[in-house]
């Protein structure tokens, strides 16, 4: 976790403060069940629930320093949990395995991780709607290679990234639900020592669903998909950062990240404005999807279980989180604030000397009796004479002078293979679709 990139809701969920008052709950509510079972005494529920209701507070370095001696971190809590409460605190962790705790805290913080990711695409969708709705009819470029093809509007760009967006949450929420499962099924998953009616108490208390069939963990190929999920939504998040990067080129300059009063953007040059903000966004996107190749890696573990993946999974689940987390709303800001110049976007449009209308005339000759190959050819010469040109020429003018061309069209009918709205009259349908 680096500060740098962390904001406070999603880091509180990996403090050490929250995952033990979660390995509390686990104990107290397992506690709790066993209690009405009849397997230990109402009283040893009861007195974990009225520590906790007086003493809440978690003394970290307490438990790091009975760690230290124990080498086994829930032993230390429990340990110190039973120092808290005193004798009926024995009757905790009765059946139970450290996986139980441990598996079952992580899915409760990957499914409250999930809930905060899950408002920042919403967060972000309200932006991208609002500025699509703003831009939707106002003429730019398609570009195809990175070269100019056809007409597009600013607001199908932005449309697209919503639809994509909306795909990346439909994903999200199932890979929360996935991954929200618990297990309180003891030593290699058996319930030999731990009756079944435990781990569904606790499951209910936690908001997760009980896991089906475990091991000793809950299996991995969960929260491999839950990562691979992170992976592919940090991917839109940087599809989207390299558009803006591209159309802030100088020579591009259709649209720009927000330049603040007093910003500064290059520490030699005082005329800098730079995408400093996408460009971190791809760096980051670059970090979140770092993180899928482990959790696909903690899959194929030894038999029952084995604790290679808990290493990986103490810095893939906090830095994962807390990384796409700041990532998308940063992105929101982004989009948000964005700076778009339909201006220098017609400008763009119009530099290629027509260019961009090519295949209105070729269809439009083939309309009129000439064959598909001819008719390329006659476009394709004289596109190319506009191209060598740098757009000095212009593509109309030059079809109206080809005898070839004008034997099949009419000039009235070039003119009209060059109307820019013709490429627009579907937007609303597109729109629709999106939005509904």
């Amino acid at each position: 976790m680096v500060p740098r990139y962390s904001r406070p809701d999603m880091t509180a969920i990996w403090t050490p403060e929250a995952r033990f008052k979660i390995w509390f709950e686990i104990e107290a509510h397992a506690t709790e069940a066993l209690a009405d079972l009849g397997v230990v005494p109402k009283e040893a529920a009861d007195a974990l629930w009225a520590w906790w209701r007086t003493n809440p507070a978690i003394d970290v370095d307490a438990i790091d320093a009975i760690e230290a001696v124990t080498k086994h971190d829930v032993i230390a809590f429990l340990t110190w949990v039973a120092e808290q409460v005193g004798d009926q605190a024995r009757f905790m962790h009765q059946g139970m395995t450290s996986s139980d705790v441990l598996d079952t805290c992580l899915a409760v913080q990957l499914a409250r991780a999930s809930d905060i990711l899950i408002a920042d695409i919403d967060a972000l969708l309200a932006v991208l709607r609002r500025r699509a709705e703003e831009h939707k009819l106002t003429p730019t470029i398609g570009r195809s290679h990175g070269i100019h093809a056809e007409p597009v509007t600013f607001g199908l760009k932005l449309a697209e990234a919503y639809a994509e967006f909306s795909r990346c949450r439909t994903r999200l929420v199932a890979a929360r639900a996935e991954v929200a499962t618990c297990a309180i099924s003891g030593a290699v998953g058996t319930f030999a020592n731990v009756d079944p009616r435990v781990e569904a108490h606790v499951a209910a208390k936690l908001g997760l669903a009980v896991e089906p069939v475990s091991t000793q963990v809950i299996p991995r190929d969960r929260h491999a998909m839950f990562f691979a999920t992170l992976g592919v939504v940090a991917s839109s998040i940087e599809r989207l950062a390299v558009e803006v990067r591209h159309l802030q080129r100088t020579e591009v300059l259709e649209a720009e990240e927000y330049f603040s009063p007093g910003q500064k953007g290059s520490s030699a040059m005082p005329h800098k404005r730079n995408p400093v903000l996408t460009e971190n966004l791809t760096g980051l996107a670059r970090m979140v999807r770092g993180y899928v190749t482990p959790a696909l890696e903690n899959v194929a573990l030894w038999h029952e279980r084995d604790i290679s993946h808990s290493s990986v999974e103490r810095y893939i689940a906090p830095d994962a989180t807390i990384t796409l987390d700041f990532a998308l709303a940063r992105l929101t800001g982004v989009i948000d604030k964005l700076l778009v110049y339909p201006e220098r976007m017609q400008k763009n449009m119009d530099r290629m000397g027509g260019l961009i209308h090519s295949q209105r005339v070729l269809l439009a000759l083939t309309q009129a009796g000439v064959s598909r190959e001819d008719s390329y050819r006659l476009v394709q010469r004289n596109a190319m004479k506009v191209w060598e040109s740098d757009g000095a020429l212009s593509l109309n003018e030059l079809l109206k002078a080809d005898a070839d061309v004008t034997a099949a069209l009419s000039p009235e009918a070039i003119d009209a293979e060059f109307d820019l709205g013709y490429h627009y009259k579907h937007v609303d349908t597109i729109f629709a679709r999106v939005f509904g």
